[in-house]
């Protein structure tokens, strides 16, 4: 009962932790403020991302779209529409490259994104056909079909209809009742991709559905759809699983070797989306208060022995008091716990601290401008050298590190080598090592920060070689009067009276600024956390009854894992039993089958089986996953086997043979249950993997969990909700099962036999004494080592 307690507080846990990782995720949508986000990414061009991260769809064309206008762009490969949004939103790249009527409409659904006017490249959709006579005979009338749709004005009406209509007049033929006489085939597509294809609660809808649909009634098909994978679908086509495809699909001549494409359906081209500037940064975030005197009563906070209350009372005497904290996260977190109202840094900072936190806003209006400088000794001449070397970089230079350092992505926060000869000698420059992202202690306990990149960057066109010096900020000046150090840097604001002290090199604009809470007009009128979670539950679970398709997803993984389980069980008892006596010719087919099993990734494995092993074959989806993990598993039951039974002393046999037992029958009554033991936990663990295994059947048009939140996803735009859902799911599922297993090994532990059923048929001897059976009561473990038998399987 302890066991089976501190499992469901971890599983409570877990959902706590994932609430609260959401709190941060709804509030990030939540403070978006449409009204000046609609000002966006005015004048941005396609050519501004070359050499940025460009996100593109798997399998697509787009990325080779990308690669010939952006041809130094770094990309970045994804399986669904939603997840190339959630890493955009997330910083992971700069844009993402896709089809225009798909991202149109999600940016419909999202107020975070837009569009680049200018186009990748244009490119025409059509239909796949398989290379068989079959395949050209559909292909024919297909043609035929949408060349009469063209004519009339008919395809035109169908696009708008799915791309701006209203959602109650999009409607589909009712193709599952169609007559049929000229028999079923079957559709492939990917089901994530609106509003060509997509799923509206448990029914698969959009433009490309009501073409097929259309198509099959005016031909006498029965139509059959299969949902998959983008690389899913040019595969099922080649390969005859699917008599066409739909998908978005852009015509290509290299495409053409090995399907047959119809005449275009649709004229679409390529763009890319990007976050509207300021997205998630305090340009397009409402502050809580955008007025000194909605100060009036509040707290204002800022880091210990920073003397600048005299500086918010001019402009808001009516504070009512000041905290004072020892670091920027410190205070940060008490401004999104209300322990304070505002929150008093410099611009570099603050900008840091936004990009940090999305549900934090700028207070519209600064405290006081001034700039960022670089100290010298009073009267040092190498002031006017390094002013007019600062001088001569580019703008654009600066303002790229200002972005890197004060930006999200850590991964790029790195300074460049010192690889100049230094022949003007070395200069010592002492920073504070605080002062994140001016001048800090990073990774590797090395510092680094936007200060030292600039003062690298002119130190670089002098040709010095810098010896930077981490202390305390109040040291940093001293340092520079005394001699100490020849420099000094670390987020220092010139003001009239350090300018007095020593001379300063005047490098980007500083200003002190406020840093308040993020809302919207819902959370001005009451909208709480708890209310923003049902919003996001009830458009990924209630809404369309995309509860269904949850069920549908936990019916097939479990279906899934409990078959695959089963067969692979006695798959891997009975290749067991073959070998378990050295028959030579059993054990080198064994091995040999092990060996591809195990060596081949399991999507491999499933793709290897269903495009190639079944290629020719009608079958389901979800029988052919059954086949792969059934290898899979068995090949683990086998191993299980191998190391259980030869954990049981060689004496157990020895005694067993004594007393006339059969070697099948010393296994299966003396071996056997005694090498449960040592089996039954490892194989939980199997099964635990098997479950979370499954989640990339939807590679062979398998729609189980994880493809079902995919969807979801796709329909929603919520990026992180139905993860985190499907994460809870897996969780529950995995905790049942082993549950079970774990009731199971119980039942079947040895030492909880009875003597009586242990000793059953044994005789006591003539002195009252029991036979020598009586040894076979020992379990403990030695060492039976069948490596002799079953080679290195």
């Amino acid at each position: 009962m302890k066991k089976k307690g501190a499992k469901l507080i971890l599983l409570i846990m877990i959902f706590t932790l994932s609430l609260s990782f959401l709190a941060g995720v709804v509030s990030r949508a939540e403070g978006t403020d449409t009204s000046s986000a609609n000002a966006g990414s005015a004048g941005r061009r396609v050519s501004d991302y070359n050499g940025k991260r460009v996100g593109v769809l798997a399998g697509t064309m787009n990325d080779t779209f990308v690669i010939k206008a952006l041809p130094d762009a770094k990309l970045s490969y994804y399986n669904t529409v939603s997840d190339m949004i959630a890493a955009l939103e997330a910083d992971k790249v700069d844009s993402i490259a896709g089809d225009e009527p798909v991202f149109s409409m999600a940016a419909s659904e999202n107020d975070r994104l837009e569009i680049l006017d200018e186009s990748l490249q244009d490119y025409d959709l059509g239909a796949i056909f398989p290379k068989t006579q079959k395949g050209e005979k559909l292909l024919s009338e297909f043609n035929e079909f949408i060349a009469k749709l063209k004519a009339s004005g008919e395809l035109d009406k169908i696009y708008t209809k799915w791309k701006t209509g209203p959602e109650e007049k999009k409607t589909l033929p009712d193709y599952l009742n169609f007559p049929a006489p000229n028999g079923m085939i079957t559709m492939a597509t990917e089901g994530s991709y609106p509003p060509f294809d997509y799923f509206r609660g448990t029914e698969i809808v959009g433009l490309e559905v009501d073409l097929a649909a259309r198509f099959c009634e005016a031909y006498g098909y029965g139509l059959m759809i299969d949902t998959m994978n983008f690389d899913g679908v040019l595969a099922s086509a080649q390969t005859g699983k699917a008599d066409f495809g739909l998908a978005c699909i852009t015509i290509s001549e290299e495409r053409k070797e090995s399907v047959n494409f119809s005449i275009p359906y649709y004229n679409s081209s390529a763009v890319l989306m990007v976050l509207k500037d300021g997205a998630g940064s305090a340009s397009a975030l409402k502050p809580e208060f955008t007025q000194f005197s909605e100060l009036s009563g509040k707290t204002v906070s800022m880091l210990t022995g920073a003397p600048f209350e005299e500086l918010v009372k001019e402009k808001a005497p009516g504070v009512s008091s000041f905290t004072f904290f020892n670091s920027m996260p410190d205070m940060t977190q008490a401004l999104k716990t209300k322990k304070t109202d505002a929150i008093l840094m410099n611009n570099a900072v603050n900008q840091l601290a936004l990009n940090r936190n999305p549900d934090l806003a700028l207070f519209p209006q600064s405290l006081k401008d001034s700039a960022f400088g670089i100290a010298f000794a009073k009267g040092d001449r190498r002031r006017d050298e390094w002013q007019k070397a600062f001088d001569s970089i580019p703008k654009e230079e600066i303002e790229a590190a200002f972005r890197k350092w004060t930006g999200a992505d850590e991964s790029v926060k790195d300074l460049p080598a010192q690889d100049w000869p230094g022949a003007k000698g070395t200069v010592s420059v002492a920073v504070c090592d605080t002062l994140e992202p001016m001048s800090y202690i990073g990774k590797d306990n090395e510092l680094r920060g936007f200060d030292l990149e600039i003062i690298l960057m002119v130190a670089k066109k002098l040709d010095y070689r810098v010896e930077f010096t981490g202390m305390e900020f109040s040291a940093v000046l001293a340092a520079v009067q005394s001699g100490k150090a020849d420099m000094g840097g670390g987020s220092i604001i010139i003001s009239p009276e350090r300018a007095e002290a020593v001379d300063f090199l005047e490098y980007y604009p500083a200003s002190f600024q406020l840093v308040v809470r993020a809302v919207n007009s819902q959370n001005l009128t009451g909208n709480s956390f708890f209310d923003s979670i049902r919003e996001s539950f009830i458009k990924t679970f209630i809404r369309e009854d995309r509860w269904k398709l949850f069920l549908e997803g936990i019916i097939t993984t479990l279906v899934i894992t409990l078959l695959s389980m089963l067969f692979g069980t006695i798959l891997g008892f009975f290749v067991f039993m073959l070998c378990r006596n050295g028959n030579p010719v059993a054990n080198i087919i064994t091995k040999i089958c092990l060996w591809i099993v195990r060596g081949m990734p399991a999507v491999v494995l499933l793709m290897v089986l269903y495009f190639i092993v079944f290629g020719s074959v009608q079958i389901s989806g979800i029988v052919v996953a059954v086949i792969g993990f059934t290898l899979t598993f068995g090949a683990a039951v086998i191993g299980l086997l191998n190391m259980g039974v030869g954990a049981i002393d060689n004496g157990q046999y020895e005694a067993a043979y004594a007393l006339g037992y059969s070697n099948r029958r010393t296994f299966f009554k003396i071996i056997l249950p005694q090498a449960l033991r040592h089996i039954l936990p490892a194989y939980k663990g199997e099964v635990v993997s098997l479950i979370k295994a499954t989640a990339i059947v939807g590679y062979i048009a398998v729609q189980d969990l994880t493809k079902m939140g995919d969807l979801v996803r796709s329909r929603t735009y919520e990026a992180f909700f139905p993860l985190i859902a499907v994460t809870i799911i897996y969780f529950v599922l995995e905790w049942l099962v082993g549950l079970i297993i774990s009731r199971i090994s119980v039942d079947i532990n040895p030492k909880r036999r009875r003597p009586e059923k242990i000793l059953k048929g044994i005789k006591e001897t003539g002195d009252g004494s029991l036979s020598p059976l009586s040894q076979l009561k020992s379990t403990e473990p030695h060492s039976r080592d069948f490596s002799h038998e079953l080679g290195d399987i």
